[in-house]
């Protein structure tokens, strides 16, 4: 697909489906008052599933049933930042050309964003921050995956991006730099696996959901600088309902 052809889809997608821009943009939702998490469901006809999808996200981890979880392999490269503060969280827009393969199926790296505190949950239990780099498949198919931040030393795969934080919500813009997604992920690349939705509005359920079980350092400064600018963009634990969360055999 041409550069410029990807470069509309993807903005395309991240601005309805993965951001909840365009149907929200309408509406005005966040994550406290009568705009909040509890309330997005009947904010919007288009935001339904919030409220009455069986398979929400995001999730509580513990218990997960161990398995031999089929192959993921990571094709990541660096790519130059274009960040945007869309005014629920801080996202870069990744280059064409970096994606995963799940299943024999090849998913592209769109864009990734965070969350603070952490959406997934261990034992109720949130981690102080968490990344969600969004993918999809040709077919229109999203997979997501979650590293959750704990903290720790630096990360410096991270501190282009950190130096240059968006305070306040406005247009995507380049900024200097590049960011490299692969130094993103632990070293160990066990995972959680669940079928699951968006954790925004319109909560679009279908989402192919991999958490990296091992969590990645951030130092508490960078964790303080993050939260300056959105003290709490997290959606709570959804109910799991029939769902099976599954986890790498290796896994501790």
């Amino acid at each position: 697909m041409a550069g410029k052809t990807w470069r509309i889809l993807a903005g395309l997608v991240c601005a309805t489906a993965l951001s909840g821009i365009a149907a929200s943009d309408e509406v005005h939702w966040g994550y406290e008052g009568p705009g909040g998490p509890e309330h997005w469901g009947s904010l919007n006809p288009a935001f339904a599933a919030c409220a009455g999808g069986t398979e929400q996200s995001p999730v509580d981890l513990t218990g997960a049933t161990v398995s031999d979880l089929s192959s993921l392999t990571f094709d990541y490269a660096p790519s130059p930042i274009t960040v945007v503060n869309n005014g629920h969280t801080i996202q870069v827009d990744y280059a064409p050309g970096s994606g995963l393969v799940l299943d024999g199926d090849r998913y592209e790296l769109l864009q990734f964003h965070f969350h603070h505190g952490s959406e997934h949950t261990l034992d109720g239990v949130r981690s102080p921050l968490e990344l969600h780099l969004v993918h999809r498949n040709v077919s229109g198919a999203l997979a997501v995956v979650g590293v959750l931040f704990e903290a720790g030393s630096a990360n410096e795969a991270l501190t282009p991006l950190w130096s240059q934080l968006p305070a306040e919500a406005g247009p995507a813009t380049s900024v200097a730099g590049e960011v490299d997604a692969a130094a993103l992920l632990p070293e160990r690349r066990t995972t959680w696996r669940y079928p699951g939705s968006l954790t925004t509005p319109p909560c679009t359920e279908g989402v192919s959901w991999i958490v990296m079980t091992e969590p990645v350092a951030l130092s508490a400064e960078q964790i303080e600088a993050f939260g300056a600018i959105f003290a709490n963009n997290a959606r709570p634990a959804q109910p799991l309902n029939e769902r099976v969360v599954r986890r790498d055999a290796e896994a501790q």
